[in-house]
Formats: structure tokens, sequence, C-alpha cells
């Protein structure tokens, strides 16, 4: 396992720059109403030491023009497999697309045999991710028009009347190690500044660097249990707050969790089981043809990565075309009530604990609909979710020999006849 993410916006950019673009920076003038969301959202820190201004980190997000070349060389080093070259495992396929539709299902895990792709997978979706508005020099890829999810340094320039500087960027996707430290994922005390100026100043963590994007895990069922709390806090609450040697400060931690993992190797505590708003089931493929395609294709992705590539720019575009459509359209997708009542009698009858699947049901439903081009919600629709959002929240019973999944679609045929 890579001990460090290689998928940033640079190695999207070298790997395939016709999907890659930066547009133009340009100022944003603070309004009356901004300014008012901003004051009533900004919390009070500042009182304990830190320091604003005084970060040692550049912007994660949007890296300055004269790094990126240096760093797409680099990265062109490791070219990402093509999402459509990915043969079968539709499931899994299907549940990070809804994803990127609507990041607001809340995740991922994805959980199945050793060697059936899920890491490639995941991975490969960077090349789909669409385009962010981004604070420049910000390294907690603030939103400039979201109060919610702007870190401290840019709610403060805003309350002081300053323009901000903006441009567009890939979402970031993140790679959490299994080794990682606490200090890491979350950020410390700037130990350079500290020692050669004698300031305070907060290097931020991986969680700032995921606001806004997408976190991935490996393995997620091995990682410490200290790590899993952190994630699940900030899970919760869609922020991250350090407090440690004189530092105090939030700032927002906001991100598409996506892991996987192999149940043999271990099972994965419900409380972050249940933070995932779908579960994906991925299997070993048994058809032998199917099997020689999928060593075929690695085979010529292995021996020419950039022609190999090239062969599928065609079909990535249609693709990305395709998200980003389903993406502006998604406020427009309908779905009915009966439809609601019916989703809620289900998770009722199934004794799903809380409201979490209801929910993810509803809005998986409405990301299928408009990745499909069409503005209502069918039966289809739902049926074709609804396994992938509950399976992973029904009570386990060590005597039950039945597949959970298939106890979500018994339950769902019966409700809706």
């Amino acid at each position: 396992m890579a001990m460090a993410s290689p998928f940033s916006p640079a190695s999207a950019a070298a790997a395939s720059p016709a999907l890659f673009s930066v547009s133009t920076s340009r100022p944003l003038s603070l309004t009356t109403a901004a300014t008012a969301a901003v004051s009533a959202r900004a919390p009070c820190r500042g009182s304990r030491g830190f320091r604003r201004g005084r970060f040692a980190v550049c912007n994660v997000a949007a890296p300055s023009a004269a790094v990126q070349p240096a760093a797409a060389a680099k990265e062109s080093q490791r070219p990402v497999y093509p999402f459509p070259a990915i043969v079968g495992q539709d499931e899994m396929k299907l549940c990070l697309l809804l994803n990127v539709i609507d990041p607001k299902i809340g995740g991922v895990m994805i959980m199945g045999d050793r060697g059936t792709g899920k890491s490639t997978t995941v991975r490969s979706l960077v090349d789909l991710l669409p385009d962010i508005s981004v604070v420049v020099g910000d390294p907690f890829n603030s939103d400039p028009y979201d109060p919610e999810v702007m870190g401290p340094e840019v709610r403060d320039r805003l309350l002081k009347g300053e323009d901000l500087t903006v441009t567009t960027t890939k979402i970031t996707m993140v790679d959490l190690p299994l080794g990682a430290t606490e200090d890491r994922v979350c950020g410390t005390i700037d130990i350079e500044k500290a020692l050669t100026e004698g300031v305070k100043a907060f290097e931020p963590g991986l969680l700032a660097k995921a606001n806004r994007g997408i976190l991935y895990v490996d393995e997620v069922n091995l990682l410490d249990d200290h790590l899993v709390d952190v994630l699940l806090d900030s899970a919760a609450s869609g922020w991250n707050t350090v407090e440690r040697e004189g530092i105090s400060i939030s700032h927002p931690a906001r991100f598409i969790l996506i892991g996987s993992g192999n149940p043999e190797e271990g099972e994965l505590r419900p409380q972050l089981l249940d933070r995932f708003g779908m579960h994906a089931q991925v299997g070993t493929v048994r058809d032998a043809e199917l099997r020689v395609k999928i060593v075929e294709e690695r085979a010529r992705f292995d021996k020419d990565p950039k022609t190999f590539r090239q062969s599928y720019l065609e079909e990535q575009g249609k693709l990305q075309d395709q998200i980003t459509s389903a993406r502006s359209n998604l406020g427009s997708v309908q779905l009915d009530h009966d439809l609601r009542v019916k989703i809620s009698q289900v998770c009722s009858e199934l004794n799903v604990d809380g409201l979490r699947g209801d929910i993810v049901t509803n809005r998986a439903a409405k990301a299928l609909a408009a990745l499909k081009g069409r503005d209502i919600v069918t039966v289809e629709d739902i049926a074709t979710v609804i396994p992938n959002c509950l399976r992973h929240r029904l009570r386990k019973d060590p005597l039950e020999s039945i597949d959970s999944g298939l106890l979500v679609v018994e339950k769902f045929y019966e409700v809706f006849g």
C-alpha cells in the first residue's frame, strides 16, 4: 500500500489534460448578505495563541503555477487506470458515481475479496471528478460563496472586506494510510515556525486537504481505533477541531468518505459502518471469458499506460459529461410522496436504527434518476439502490444464513408489491 496519495489534481492534469482545466483567477467582492452570513456562523477563535494568516503549507487544492509543471512531471510516472476500462463490478461503480453526483449521500463502503479491483476502481474515479471553486492560497479548499465550508483565515478576510482571488480546480482525492498519525490527520503545531520565528502556527492535516473532496481509506477495517474516532467526529459534524500546544482552531472537514476492505481480515466498528451512506459488495468474477478480458486489459495498461488511457478518452469524456449534467439537474428530480412513504415503511419493518437509511435511499434514488437523464424517480430506481443503502444498517443475527442484501430485496418487493 502506498503511504502517500499520488492522486492530486496535478496528476490528473498530467494523465489527461483534456479533462483538467483551471480557469483564469478572478476577484470576488463581498456582498452584504455574505458578510452577515459569515458573521453569524464564524466561531470565535484566536484567543488561545492562534495567529491568523500563519499557515506553513501551500494551498493543497490549487498549487501555484510554478509548482504544477514539476509535480505533473513527477506524477505522470503513475498514470491512473481509466474508469470505463474496469470490467464488471457494476454495483461498486454505480455507488461511486452516485456519490460524485450527490456528495450528501455520505460515501461508500466497499467490501469484498482481495484482488477484485476495489482500490483500482476508487482511484480511477479521480479523472471523473468535477471542478469546484476555491480560494487561491487557502489550505482548506474554502468555498468562496458558502460560509459553511470556509476556513478561519478566509472568514477573517471576508469580515475585513477584502477581495478573494478565486480559481477552479478538480475535487481532491486524499488517501488516508493505515500508518498515519493523529497529528498528520487532524493537523498540529508547525514546529519549524515555532523554532525559527517563535510563533504558534497551525499546520493543516489530511482532513483539511480532504475538505470538499474525497477521503479514501484502503483496508478501513484495519484502521486504528483512535483514527476511527477522529473520522467519526469529523463525519458527524463536518468540522475538525484541534486543541493542542496552545492552539485552538476549527476548520471545515466535509468530505465523501470511501472505504474498502476484505471482511475476512476483520469487521468494521458499527459506529463507523453507519457513517457510510452506501455499501457495495464485490465478488470475484467467475466467468472465464470475463476473467481473460480483465487480464488482457490489465496487460495492455501495464505495457503502455499512455496509449491505453488515450483509447478510453472518448468514453471517459462521455461519462464525465453525463455526470456534469446529472449534477446540474439533480435539484429538479422529484420523488413521489407515496414512494417516500414506502421507503420509510421498508426501513421500519427491517428495524433499521435511526433515519439515515431513509435519507440516503431518497438521495440515492434521485441521483440515479438524474444519472439516467430523468426528472422523476421510478420504482426501478429505488429497487436498484435500496439494498446498497440498507444492507449494512441491519442488525446482525449470528444464526441468520441469508445475506442481508437479500433480506432488503425481499422486504422491498413485499412492500412495493
